[in-house]
């Protein structure tokens, strides 16, 4: 499924595992499942399986920090008040009711004082003791939202145009490393301003270390980090269940240090989904869903545990329409269906950023069609660009896969599009075996296949 993203159609694939095909964009229909996508990829994955599930996807995808370009990083602004009409009428009648409450009141106190004890104070209230030394449990909220907070910043992304916005990051190492997605930073990543300001307000500038287009992962360094940095404890993202507590943190529309809890809705979402200037590739995953509230501003963001631990980073979200919210800014806001890379798959992501800067891309060397309703993965007669659909002694030609086989499992992980099986694909590194189910001439077959791969983004 792909992720609404200011009106911009989610983009042909990347030229990566497998080589994906463009295909014709599937018509508009009601908002399935986002900063990421599921149920579906929109505009790429849609489910096969009697068409119930998942429902067709949005006509347009979108990010939820909003990636670049003019809208991702707009301020928030107060909604205009609405013209009046019945709003006074209702004021009014509310301030007559008050002040009969407060006739009544007085009177209820006047008659309660001359009964009592013959206090001359009259009053009822309560004062709490020593507020100041109120504390909050570790396994609170607010106690996983006070420890996490000062490890999470405020990315300011701003390229050589001018152009940029505002996306969220966290504290990936003692080294000053911060991680984050790469459509937060992609605009400052070839010579444009990038920053970091932490809750308590420091900032300090930083510099993109490497990005990884596909996955939609970034890692940056802060310069002159402090010596106090705490990164935040990373969790395990195949442990998750659904069902199971959230807690994203952000700065929706702008709003640093914004807090915002649900729990897990599903996992192993097909999302794909692109930074909204309708020049980049699609990226794609196979995602956490959550209905934890994220908005523009909290790509990059962490979705943490009921532990405190990060599950997941925040990439995507699923829009009811492309309007704007408050103000004007031409973004969608929240409907509760909200999307994060998993850690276990940003974690290997980044330690290979951080080692070589440039990421690497597991293939099964076979251009597949991201088109609707084929009933899996269907292999093209011809690839990209006019090249061979299955590459000569790739893993796929070498596992027996011919173009027009329809590829409908990865392992046990059932296929419904091409998309699904990309985001399944790179969720697993290069040289894994994997087991491929597919049909040809209506019969289902078997075959093991090793994963080839790819350097760098193409």
């Amino acid at each position: 499924m792909s992720t609404e993203n200011e009106g911009t159609e989610v983009p042909p694939a990347p030229s990566a595992p497998p080589v994906p095909v463009d295909a014709p964009a599937a018509p508009a229909a009601p908002a399935a499942s986002s900063e990421g996508a599921a149920s579906g990829v929109p505009g790429a994955a849609g489910p096969a399986h009697g068409g119930d599930w998942p429902p067709p996807p949005p006509a347009m995808p979108a990010y939820a920090s909003g990636g670049g370009g003019a809208g991702w990083g707009a301020s928030y602004q107060q909604p205009a008040p609405k013209p009046g009409g019945r709003r006074g009428g209702l004021a009014a009648g509310i301030i007559a009711a008050a002040l009969v409450a407060g006739a009544v009141g007085g009177g209820v106190g006047y008659w309660a004082a001359e009964r009592g004890d013959g206090s001359s104070t009259g009053s009822t209230t309560v004062s709490a003791s020593n507020p100041a030394d109120l504390k909050r449990d570790k396994g609170t909220i607010a106690g996983i939202a006070a420890k996490a907070l000062p490890s999470t910043v405020t990315i300011e992304a701003e390229g050589n145009s001018g152009e940029g916005g505002t996306g969220t990051g966290f504290v990936y190492d003692k080294q000053g490393h911060i991680l984050t997605n790469n459509h937060v930073v992609a605009e400052a990543a070839d010579g444009g301003k990038l920053s970091a300001t932490f809750s308590n307000g420091k900032k300090y500038d930083a510099e993109v270390i490497g990005k990884a287009q596909g996955y939609d992962v970034a890692v940056i360094k802060l310069k002159n980090a402090p010596d106090d940095l705490k990164p935040l404890t990373l969790g395990n993202s195949d442990q998750v269940a659904v069902g199971d507590s959230t807690i994203a943190i952000g700065a929706p529309f702008g709003l640093s240090n914004t807090v915002t809890t649900g729990i897990v809705s599903a996992k192993d979402r097909p999302v794909a989904s692109s930074d909204g200037t309708g020049s980049s590739k699609a990226s794609y995953m196979s995602a956490l869903q959550t209905d934890a509230s994220i908005n523009p501003g909290n790509s990059g963001g962490p979705l943490l545990d009921g532990n405190g631990n990060v599950i997941g980073i925040n990439s995507a979200i699923q829009s009811a329409s492309s309007g704007g919210m408050g103000g004007g800014s031409g973004q969608s806001g929240s409907i509760g269906l909200g999307f994060a890379i998993p850690i276990n798959q940003a974690k290997m992501v980044a330690q290979q950023l951080i080692k070589t800067g440039q990421p690497v891309y597991p293939v099964i060397g076979a251009s597949v069609s991201l088109e609707e309703g084929t009933g899996g993965a269907k292999i093209t007669e011809q690839g990209a660009g006019g090249s061979a659909a299955v590459t000569p002694n790739g893993p796929a030609a070498k596992a027996g896969l011919k173009p027009g086989d329809v590829i409908t499992k990865l392992d046990e992980q059932p296929i419904d599009s091409g998309p699904t099986l990309i985001g399944q694909i790179w969720t697993h590194k290069p040289g894994d075996s994997v087991k491929l189910t597919y049909t040809r001439d209506g019969k289902e077959q078997t075959v093991d296949v090793t994963l080839g791969e790819r350097k760098g983004d193409s």
